[in-house]
């Protein structure tokens, strides 16, 4: 098995950006959502709910973060702009982030036709994944990592009778190689020098459904169609496993996955 792509999100629910290579730390990979849009009371806005921010392409580095969307000239927003430690809310769990970065509210809000505000993780994070004390998390649902099999989506393709792409499914890291849904099993794998937790499946919601390149519905509600009927849990339809890294080190494509452990 091998590690056939990887791909991080800048801006939480904006467009996925493929790379060849890049770092990994417990936090996820770098700049992975580490900004988002949300409320001016720090609640996160998504796709879910605006589905037009798939269409915002965020290139970020290390100093800042530069939002292109259709029908308006790229804007950028340095980190040192963001000026207001506030308190910001994922899912329930509320925790200190960033803003004030003005032009970049603005920008967003003439994008998405309603008053929304511009959000940073900081340089060091506060919040923590849920029941650890020390994994840090950005603005990402609820864990840093999501890994999906490629022989998965080939399966749930097969059943659906039409290819629909990973990026509906918003993995970081893409396994080639295995059989279908066989990162259900994993508990740990080694990917280069790093070691790799499975820790969840991931539940999935409407997003799944947006065409990421149109944010348009998907006409016969596919992929959760399908996965109501195979793949359903306690909770809800699961698709890929949510991860922690448990190390510092770099990713890149074509590395070897081993399995070091499988769920008892």
């Amino acid at each position: 098995m091998r590690l056939s792509a990887l791909y991080h999100y800048p801006l939480k629910s904006g467009r996925g950006q493929a790379t060849a290579a890049t770092t990994v730390s417990p936090q996820g990979l770098a700049l992975d959502r580490q900004w988002m849009v949300g409320t001016a009371d720090g609640q996160f806005l998504s796709a879910r709910s605006c589905p037009e921010l798939l269409l915002i392409d965020a290139q970020a580095d290390a100093q800042q973060i530069t939002l292109t969307a259709p029908g308006l000239p790229p804007v950028s927003v340095r980190n040192g702009e963001f000026s207001e430690q506030v308190d910001c809310e994922v899912w329930g769990t509320r925790f200190s982030g960033w803003r004030g970065a003005e032009h970049g509210d603005r920008w967003l809000s003439r994008y998405l036709q309603r008053d929304v505000q511009l959000y940073w993780a900081g340089a060091a994070p506060q919040r923590r994944v849920k029941h650890t004390s020390d994994v840090p998390l950005g603005f990402a649902d609820g864990y840093p990592l999501l890994i999906i099999g490629q022989g998965s989506l080939n399966a749930l393709n097969d059943t659906i009778g039409r290819k629909l792409p990973m990026q509906r499914f918003r993995p970081n890291l893409v396994i080639a190689g295995s059989d279908p849904y066989a990162e259900d099993r994993w508990k740990r794998i080694r990917i280069g020098e790093i070691d790799i937790e499975l820790v969840k499946p991931c539940e999935r919601c409407i997003m799944t459904t947006l065409d990421p390149m149109t944010a348009h519905p998907d006409p016969e509600q596919q992929p959760l169609r399908a996965l109501s009927k195979l793949r359903r849990g306690e909770k809800g339809v699961i698709f890929g496993m949510n991860a922690i890294a448990r190390g510092h080190g770099m990713l890149q494509a074509g590395m070897a996955v081993d399995i070091l452990e499988y769920v008892d």
